[in-house]
């Protein structure tokens, strides 16, 4: 009778006891874990992840002919004036236009390091002459990168003479117009107007981005011939072509200088820095009205 009450006491007291609760509790564990990564857990299972952020355009606070897409990150855009395409492999996106209406606006990103007038314009420039409708001359239009922004700016009732020298970059910028009513390509080198009289008329503005040890005089040259009084221009100034052993302050201070002799007042100049390195723009107009004392 001893013995056999031994065998209850190992089966009920403690053998059983911490048998059923270690057994009860990895049991109850194992399954509180597994249950977690079944249906309703938030583990493994096959739930939908959050979808792409939303992106809204909003005007650019000064420059209505920018725009600003806000997402994650936010980026300079301009309206694209050939949906679809892309000129140098921007990013595009497209926005829903009014609930019911199946029409959607697409945008183009506009890269402030690889335009000096988008760097300008992210660096906070306050004056930004280029707007809907305007003409505008551009002298140093290369392949067609920042032309194809200025198109956008200006839209269907503006109109951009670009002139571009090298003939390489001029067949790029001729391709991209074939698609840009707005844009006409003028393979000719900006020193000598005169060649491109006929095809230029009376221009709002003048963008200049040449390059050139004289471009305050090629500058002075086109603004006399083809900008309206009160006209603007804006020059972007890359230091060591002017001068490479002169600090590029003292090189940005010497051209505006220039400028001044030429009829064109400057109004403002904006360094360019982190996005391209010793570069500056000068905003100004040229054949400016004096203003008349009280």
């Amino acid at each position: 009778m001893g013995k056999g009450g031994f065998g209850k006491k190992g089966g009920d007291s403690k053998g059983g006891k911490k048998g059923a609760k270690k057994g009860g509790d990895k049991g109850g564990k194992k399954g509180g874990k597994k249950g977690g990564k079944g249906k309703d857990g938030k583990g493994k299972g096959k739930g939908k992840g959050k979808g792409p952020a939303r992106v809204t355009v909003v005007p650019h606070e000064r420059f209505p002919a920018v725009q600003i897409a806000k997402a994650k990150e936010d980026s300079m855009v301009t309206q694209n004036m050939v949906p679809g395409e892309s000129v140098y492999g921007e990013k595009r996106i497209s926005i829903d236009g009014p609930e019911g209406s199946k029409e959607k606006t697409e945008y183009r990103v506009w890269n402030p390091f690889r335009s000096k007038l988008g760097a300008s314009i992210v660096a906070g420039v306050q004056y930004m002459p280029i707007e809907k409708g305007s003409k505008v001359l551009y002298l140093g239009g290369a392949s067609g990168t920042t032309v194809s922004h200025v198109s956008d700016m200006v839209g269907p009732e503006g109109l951009v003479y670009a002139v571009e020298f090298s003939h390489r970059p001029g067949r790029e910028l001729t391709n991209m117009a074939k698609k840009r009513p707005n844009v006409v390509p003028i393979i000719e080198d900006a020193r000598m107007p005169m060649k491109y009289r006929m095809l230029v008329g009376p221009c709002d503005v003048l963008f200049a981005d040449v390059a050139q040890p004289d471009q305050a005089r090629i500058v002075a040259l086109n603004a006399g011939m083809f900008l309206k009084n009160n006209g603007w221009f804006i020059v972007s100034i890359k230091a060591n072509c002017i001068d490479s052993t002169a600090k590029p302050e003292a090189v940005y201070l010497s051209e505006i200088e220039k400028l001044k002799k030429d009829h064109c007042k400057p109004k403002e100049y904006i360094t360019l820095e982190p996005y391209h390195r010793d570069h500056a723009v000068v905003v100004g107009q040229h054949r400016a009205d004096k203003k008349k004392k009280a």
